[in-house]
């Protein structure tokens, strides 16, 4: 069989591209672009199967002042890392979001009390945890995902013996 005739040859990874306005590898797409705002450049990093960038910053003039410097590949390897760690911290910030938690000195020792966002497209909800010293369980309700955990609507809910708050 010719290779060349393959008819089941993956299409769904994008093709290879090096050039001074366009840059794919790697699984990310840069491409330098006019700045509609002024007479300069910009360049955008995107992630293969993302709608939109997740980096969007200036692009150096080229020699003549007028056009744009061309991507190689020490510029296209220092986008991508910084295009992922833009990414990175992103999703450290939703966790962050999503995922509280506290601990409360009790009379009792030690409680760490959770809140863990639950994003549902049709009814999101969050669920309130309480944890012993020893990371047993003591007690878990669902709330509102608005829900604000801090010391004091944790220890509220810890003096009410873990009653859903509210109510």
């Amino acid at each position: 069989m010719d290779p060349s005739s393959d008819q089941d040859e993956d299409t769904s990874t994008p093709d290879v591209i090096h050039s001074p306005r366009t840059w794919r590898d790697v699984g990310w797409t840069a491409q330098v672009i006019k700045n509609e705002d002024d007479d300069g450049w910009a360049v955008s990093m995107t992630k293969d199967g993302e709608a939109e960038p997740a980096l969007v910053g200036p692009w150096t003039m080229g020699r003549d002042k007028k056009n744009p410097k061309p991507l190689d590949t020490a510029a296209f390897n220092t986008l991508v890392k910084t295009a992922a760690e833009v990414l990175r911290r992103h999703e450290q910030q939703l966790h962050a979001i999503m995922h509280k938690n506290v601990v409360i000195n009790t009379d009792a020792g030690r409680v760490r009390v959770t809140l863990d966002i639950v994003p549902d497209e049709y009814e999101p909800y969050a669920l309130l945890t309480a944890f012993d010293a020893y990371d047993e369980q003591l007690a878990q309700v669902s709330v509102s995902p608005g829900f604000k955990l801090n010391v004091n609507s944790a220890t509220s809910w810890i003096d009410a013996d873990f009653k859903k708050p509210g109510r």
